[in-house]
């Protein structure tokens, strides 16, 4: 029964979300799904869906999801648990959260990864950001919440492709892939419901962890074929460097795809997690990673955290694949440039190249002794 999925969907103002939630409720492949939409500013989901659906559907009316009823959504998720196991649900196949058009995602994340209890019963299965096909880019370039929402997405789903120019079109799919080269671009009013909401660890298709998919490692090397820079095993995606006259907000967000082939030690690890939330977590919009442990070779950690907050890390029972070694995924905002790369250098014990080896390694907080 447990852990639950919970798909987060945003988009900024006249994305249309509510269109496709009307669109994709009537799929079968999203039977059992409870919704938490808001309707502050937005359409409401159609009355007769509502009234087919029941108990599936509640509203959250009066507020701002992500801020003013926060405590609102903690009690109704908990509300969600009791209702299935005093058997008022039957069952309980997904939940989704639509928050409003100017919401910053990171909190409403951050209260289903952080809450005790929750995290017992549910699991984040990813984030869906649809974008205005003609208004999105000017929505980039006017309002950093679109920015936000655009960075942290899993799936990128694009609304109003008919009432775009393929000019636009082309130029907007671009963009996206440079401020979010790890999530996958879809034409929401073509994709389904599995398309849209399957972005978990775990493929349900095989029930099995995908950690390839779940780090957007096909998306993002797709994306570095057709704009290569940085090195083999350690990129940093300096969003709109090139574009910057024009796209003003671009530039703040990076995704930085950090590799290191062998196990390092856990306290190694924590103190690295530990550094970088403290120090500049407000910056850390998301961040993934499987890593492999020293003490415990055969089976992956894997870490997801938004912001300061970690979600609590697990273990796989096996590796999925034949790569092993440490992967991180950070995507961030107005992180100082270069700050992420030095620390996981020292992470991974790799002097610096400014630095004198023999002060790199002194100095390194993150040494391993005896290497």
């Amino acid at each position: 029964m447990f852990p639950i999925p919970v798909t987060v969907l945003t988009g900024f103002l006249g994305a249309g979300k509510t269109t496709l939630l009307n669109r994709l409720l009537k799929d079968p492949a999203l039977a059992d799904t409870a919704v938490i939409i808001n309707e502050y500013g937005e359409v409401a989901i159609d009355h007769l869906l509502v009234e087919q659906a029941s108990d599936g559907i509640i509203e959250l009316s009066d507020g701002c999801l992500c801020c003013t009823v926060r405590g609102e959504l903690v009690d109704t998720l908990a509300n969600l648990v009791d209702r299935l196991q005093t058997g008022r649900i039957a069952r309980l196949a997904r939940v989704v959260i639509e928050t409003t058009g100017l919401a910053d995602p990171a909190p409403v994340l951050q209260s289903i990864m952080g809450h005790p209890a929750l995290v017992q019963a549910f699991r984040l299965d990813g984030v869906v950001t649809l974008v205005d096909a003609v208004n999105g880019s000017a929505s980039l370039d006017a309002h950093v919440e679109a920015l936000k929402q655009a960075a942290v997405a899993d799936r990128l789903g694009l609304t109003k492709t008919d009432l775009a120019t393929s000019e636009d079109m082309e130029a907007l799919t671009a963009r996206l892939a440079t401020i979010s080269p790890a999530a996958q671009i879809l034409d929401a009013g073509q994709a389904s419901a599995p398309d849209l909401f399957n972005c978990g660890l775990y493929d349900p298709a095989t029930k099995s962890a995908d950690v390839r998919r779940w780090l957007g490692e096909a998306a993002r090397e797709v994306h570095e074929h057709d704009h290569p820079h940085g090195q083999a095993h350690h990129h940093d995606h300096d969003h709109g460097h090139h574009h910057a006259h024009h796209h003003r907000h671009d530039g703040r967000v990076r995704t930085h795809a950090l590799v290191h082939d062998g196990a390092v030690p856990y306290s190694a690890i924590e103190m690295f997690l530990d550094l970088l939330r403290s120090t500049q977590g407000d910056k850390l919009l998301r961040m993934k990673g499987v890593i492999e442990l020293a003490e415990d070779p055969s089976r992956p950690l894997v870490i997801h955290g938004v912001q300061r907050l970690l979600h609590p890390p697990a273990r796989l029972p096996a590796w999925p694949d034949d790569r092993r070694g440490t992967r991180l995924v950070l995507i961030t905002l107005d992180m100082p440039k270069g700050y992420v790369e030095r620390l996981f250098a020292a992470l991974t014990n790799r002097p610096a190249v400014d630095t004198p080896d023999r002060a790199a390694l002194e100095g390194n907080p993150l040494a391993i002794a005896g290497r």
